[in-house]
């Protein structure tokens, strides 16, 4: 066999990658059409990624150093805040490559030359977990179509494969401005605006493929000694999988997607994760009582489907809100299992 293919991103041009044997072939796919995010007016304050200049001015002086503030090395406008992720899925991506042996390529629905990568053939034949990344905002209208529906169908129906669903986070849907502004000072995060609507896309792929979740809200999830992560709530009656093996925690990121489930049928989906909340900052959602949301959902094989799907948000596979030996085996376990 060939050496493997070292570049981390892919479009339509595709090469097919090549391994030794071994583990098993992860893939990322990330919802966005890059031009729509990178190409949205600054002068509008909602739906769009911050300027790279923004995320200096507020996380001042973490990106000060030439690499990140000279617009002759890196881009200052949306642009650059946009390949701040694919920086920080590298270590991920470097993880899953020394655990699996094989490299782990990032598709984009359209990336940053205007090429559309549909999901099809050439992203799922050679792949045995998938990641779709719902970081696409919702005013670009990004669909998933069809005939990719029915490509997951079919990648689906093989044994031993998983797909792993991450529709980000829904903040302001309401018509209530006060109502969203609530919601932003809960989470707190001055880089989000009061209206962040995200993941058309996935939320097509869950309605087609009959994924009972609906991404809500962006909670700020509650923390302990140090600023980590409060424990996650976990049903271990229902990981028969063991995708939680030793899993506590995930990564503090400051407006995570509650994950609600729409269906009461029993058996559908199974809830495995819950995360408790900040409750010192008032939400909609903890005013309604709540004080954990949902993190976490596998749905096991059934009928047609053999394979799994679940749902956790992309964050969790982002070293910029960090990471620890328990997210590194939640990794593990994934690509693993």
């Amino acid at each position: 066999m060939s050496e493997v293919t070292t570049a981390r991103t892919y479009n339509q041009r595709h090469i097919p990658r090549t391994y030794t044997p071994g583990g098993r072939r992860v893939s990322i796919y990330v919802a966005w059409s890059y031009p729509a995010e990178a190409g949205r007016y600054v002068t509008e304050l909602d739906n769009r990624f911050s300027t790279m200049t923004e995320v200096r001015r507020v996380a001042w002086p973490a990106y000060e150093d030439p690499k990140w503030s000279d617009p002759y090395q890196f881009q200052q406008g949306i642009a650059g805040s946009l390949e701040l992720f694919f920086w920080a899925w590298v270590p991920f991506q470097d993880f899953v490559e020394e655990t699996t042996g094989h490299p782990v390529p990032v598709y984009q629905h359209i990336d940053q030359a205007g090429f559309h990568t549909p999901l099809d053939e050439r992203v799922l034949a050679d792949t045995d977990v998938l990641f779709v990344f719902g970081l696409d905002h919702m005013i670009t209208e990004q669909h998933a179509q069809p005939g990719e529906i029915e490509a997951l169908r079919e990648f689906l129906a093989r044994e031993g494969v998983s797909l792993v669903l991450g529709p980000h986070h829904d903040v302001g849907a309401s018509d209530d401005l006060s109502e969203r502004e609530m919601e932003y000072r809960h989470h707190g995060d001055p880089l989000v605006p009061r209206q962040q609507r995200f993941a058309t896309y996935v939320r097509d792929l869950m309605k087609g493929l009959g994924v009972p979740v609906v991404n809500r809200y962006g909670l700020r999830p509650a923390t302990r000694e140090g600023n980590r992560i409060a424990p996650l709530s976990t049903a271990g009656d229902l990981d028969t999988k063991g995708w939680l093996d030793g899993v506590t925690n995930f990564n503090f990121h400051m407006h995570l997607p509650h994950y609600e489930v729409t269906t009461d049928e029993p058996d559908t989906i199974r809830l495995l994760a819950r995360q408790p909340i900040d409750t010192s900052r008032p939400h909609p959602f903890t005013e309604a009582g709540n004080t954990e949301f949902n993190m976490f959902l596998w749905m096991p094989p059934s009928g047609d489907r053999a394979g799994d799907i679940l749902l956790a948000d992309s964050t969790i596979f982002s070293s910029l809100f960090g990471g620890d030996e328990s997210l590194r085996n939640f990794w593990r376990n994934l690509v693993s299992k």
